[in-house]
């Protein structure tokens, strides 16, 4: 009598190449940390795939069935936002700081997402910051090998030549090894000082302003206009807005990230309260300019005075105003002129109540260039 076979098993449904990614990158897709960090995450024990403690960086999961845990927290996939903060000085560009300065997370607080900064601006120095909770976005940004163009407005002490420009130009002779060919524009030479724009397209700590050491010329302010080719233009200090579409398909052409574009994100509400740095920034020149009005309180120059979200009146021309400030905008930031930011006398970055305050706001960074009047 013939055994009766038992019925055939039914075949197990192949696993999705598309469904199934690295668990690093589940996890910098989540927003939880970038690749590198989330790849510690996993080889420190910390990460749990439906129950199981990962420790190998092969393993690969679907973000969209398997339950995933980083420390007992579940990750849940994320919108990938793209966002632009204008910093200010005196913020720490981390998520949080060991000494409790203000960091870039007080700033985006209300921000979509899990997002975290693109690299680092140092604390001393204001501008362009990208955040994101797309690791392989700031992966490809930050990776050397992408050369990413990073612009900066320098003012530096002493009235450097042609050759000292060409002396940046052609890169500097470091502790670490000489720096790599820079764009250097010279702006304007201006009481002892002189005005740079530099593009640099490496990310060495503190390079520029170990440069100005190097050759002399001690860095006094510095701030970023534009990080792969973004600006801040339109951002007062302390806010961000969403990348546009247009910026995120540029970005994509020109070094490969992101992968896809999202639906561009609504703007932050102009009226939401930010926090703001006061007291001096080490490792900057403080100048008399930025001194309150005798009998006032001290006002942080990224910071303009009067009520926030409301737009401030311009004073009259040549008059002094007592109710607030103006930013300078762009064409007005990169023009040459005498009495733009004497720190000696207190021009460019005028009292709060003096007829401008040339900021770092506004239309890209270059408000810190400005001319101010001292209307009398």
């Amino acid at each position: 009598m013939p055994v009766p076979r038992p019925p055939a098993a039914s075949p197990k449904p192949a696993a999705s190449k598309t469904a199934h990614i690295r668990l690093q990158k589940v996890l910098a897709r989540a927003g939880v940390a970038s690749r590198r960090h989330a790849e510690e995450l996993i080889t420190a024990g910390r990460v749990r795939v439906n129950g199981r403690v990962a420790t190998e960086l092969g393993v690969r999961a679907d973000p969209r069935r398997d339950r995933i845990e980083v420390d007992g927290k579940r990750i849940l996939a994320e919108d990938l936002v793209y966002l632009v903060l204008h910093k200010p000085r005196g913020v720490v560009s981390t998520m949080a700081d060991p000494e409790g300065r203000l960091s870039v997370r007080d700033y985006l607080k209300d921000a979509p997402g899990r997002v975290y900064p693109v690299g680092r601006l140092d604390y001393a120095t204001s501008g362009v910051l990208l955040a994101t909770n797309d690791g392989d976005f700031a992966e490809a940004l930050l990776h050397p090998r992408r050369a990413v163009p990073k612009t900066y407005i320098v003012k530096v002490s002493g009235l450097m030549a042609d050759k000292d420009l060409a002396a940046w130009s052609a890169g500097v002779d470091l502790e670490d090894g000489k720096s790599l060919p820079a764009k250097v524009t010279l702006l304007r030479h201006e009481d002892g000082k002189t005005w740079l724009e530099l593009t640099i397209r490496e990310g060495r700590n503190q390079l520029i302003r170990r440069m100005g050491d190097a050759t002399g010329f001690p860095v006094m302010r510095l701030a970023r206009s534009s990080f792969a080719g973004v600006t801040s233009e339109g951002l007062r200090p302390g806010t961000w807005r969403p990348l546009t579409s247009t910026e995120l398909t540029t970005l994509k052409k020109d070094h490969g990230v992101p992968k896809a574009i999202p639906t561009p994100l609504p703007a932050p509400r102009p009226d939401r309260p930010a926090p703001h740095a006061s007291g001096p920034v080490r490792g900057e020149h403080r100048g008399r300019g930025d001194r309150a009005a005798r009998g006032g309180r001290a006002v942080p120059r990224h910071e303009p005075s009067g009520s926030r979200g409301t737009p401030q009146q311009d004073p009259p021309r040549g008059g002094r105003s007592r109710g607030g400030t103006r930013e300078v905008p762009l064409h007005e930031a990169s023009a040459p002129g005498p009495g733009a930011d004497s720190d000696r006398r207190g021009r460019g970055f005028a009292r709060p109540g003096g007829a401008a305050r040339a900021t770092d706001a506004g239309g890209a960074v270059r408000g810190i260039a400005a001319r101010g009047r001292r209307g009398r």
